[in-house]
């Protein structure tokens, strides 16, 4: 089974909201397996001023932020579930990130993320972000849901 998801069915399984929020709407997601999903960068992302206001950049971290929440709506389709109140949905670690190209204002940057593995309430995703099918950053995430 595969679906796309707008806006308020991404709100729904986030907890983040602006300017934390950083993936616009899932344009496929195979519970178990993948998702792809979108971000549109502006020139009006708080993070343009400071970063670096002669040269904007999107900073790196932030692309692989994106990724994770990609990569936790992935997980709680996967699960059949939405996140509660007294859960919390941790990034737990990055290994192999790689950034390969600049993202700037105008960008579309595309995510897709796949499930390594999922042990014990462990999880491991593969994730890459391309823009203009040309890969920006790509690392493996490791993440967890707890009980707060």
């Amino acid at each position: 089974m595969s679906t796309a998801m707008d806006i308020h069915e991404v709100l729904q399984h986030l907890p983040h909201r602006y300017p934390f929020l950083l993936i616009d709407r899932v344009l496929e997601v195979v519970p178990n397996e993948k998702i792809v999903a979108l971000k549109n960068v502006s020139m009006n992302e708080p993070f343009f001023p400071g970063h670096y206001p002669h040269h904007p950049v999107m900073p790196g971290v932030l692309v692989i932020e994106a990724m994770a929440q990609a990569a936790a709506i992935l997980s709680f389709k996967t699960m059949g579930t939405l996140p509660s109140d007294d859960s919390v949905y941790y990034f737990v670690g990055i290994d192999n990130a790689r950034f390969k190209r600049p993202v700037s204002p105008g960008d579309q940057l595309i995510f897709t993320v796949t499930i390594g593995m999922n042990r014990r309430g462990m999880w491991k995703f593969i994730g890459k972000a391309e823009v203009d099918g040309q890969v920006a950053a790509e690392a493996e995430l490791i993440c967890t849901l707890r009980t707060k």
